[in-house]
């Protein structure tokens, strides 16, 4: 049985800043001196990324030789501008260092981006192994309407995700009713298959149950694929009628 620590926190998505990560990942059992030859290669990945993610909202790199050597990957969602993209995988890059200084396994998410780099080649590799699960602490009033919509609209944009020119990104909306309209976006890192990008899908949405159900609004966040879901319009363009409040969340970080 693989062990799983979770860490409950209460917040309000009113309340955070934009710079603020939704979650970090320090793996412990990778320490590094902050002389080393591995800690080196680190700024030299973070230096590329910083400096060509937002070209085209998507970098894999590495940097260094044998033993020492660096994998990284950034990403930015893929609805959000390059301006807003490089300012974000700006602050990732700061931060991760500051969070996680002597690690050489490490991962950051952002609203609007997402950074990772260690000494294992992960590119290409589902993982799913650390997950970040945010949820809305009110329930809908029709659960089992609502989740039969909430389903359609995810197979729906699941199928869009994994097609090649979509780049691992699908985004939609429908209306519940004249007032309330269901919103929900899915993207997987570009590194990955289709058959790998709709596995990594397939086992997010498959959590709904575990730590969304019947819930206003939920967040899965995994280190190939991330899904997401409000009553309110929170990808671009945004609608310019927010409907419902956001309201408060709560999130489960599980090893």
């Amino acid at each position: 049985m693989n062990l799983y620590y979770v860490l409950l926190i209460s917040l309000f998505l009113s309340s955070c800043r934009a710079a603020d990560p939704l979650g970090n990942f320090c793996n412990q059992n990778t320490n590094i001196s902050s002389s080393s030859r591995v800690s080196v290669n680190i700024d030299g990945v973070l230096a590329e990324v910083v400096s060509k993610t937002a070209l085209t909202g998507y970098v894999t790199t590495s940097s260094g030789k044998g033993s020492d050597k660096v994998y990284g990957l950034a990403q930015c969602r893929g609805d959000v501008s390059s301006k807003d993209c490089s300012s974000c995988i700006q602050d990732a890059a700061k931060e991760i260092r500051q969070r996680c200084p002597n690690q050489a396994d490490a991962r950051i998410w952002y609203d609007y981006c997402f950074l990772r780099y260690s000494q294992d080649d992960f590119v290409g590799k589902v993982d799913t192994s650390f997950g970040i699960f945010y949820f809305n602490v009110e329930n809908v009033s029709d659960p089992q309407s609502f989740n039969k919509e909430l389903g359609a609209l995810m197979d729906t944009i699941r199928s869009e995700a994994v097609v090649p020119k979509n780049e691992g990104l699908g985004k939609g909306k429908t209306g519940l009713s004249p007032f309330v309209t269901l919103y929900a976006l899915v993207q997987c890192t570009r590194d990955l298959s289709q058959i790998d990008c709709a596995q990594c899908l397939a086992i997010a949405v498959g959590n709904f149950p575990n730590f969304c159900d019947n819930r206003k609004g939920c967040r899965v966040l995994y280190s190939s694929c991330y899904v997401r879901y409000e009553l309110y319009p929170f990808f671009f363009p945004l609608d310019s009628n927010t409907g419902t409040s956001v309201g408060q969340t709560k999130v489960i970080v599980r090893f």
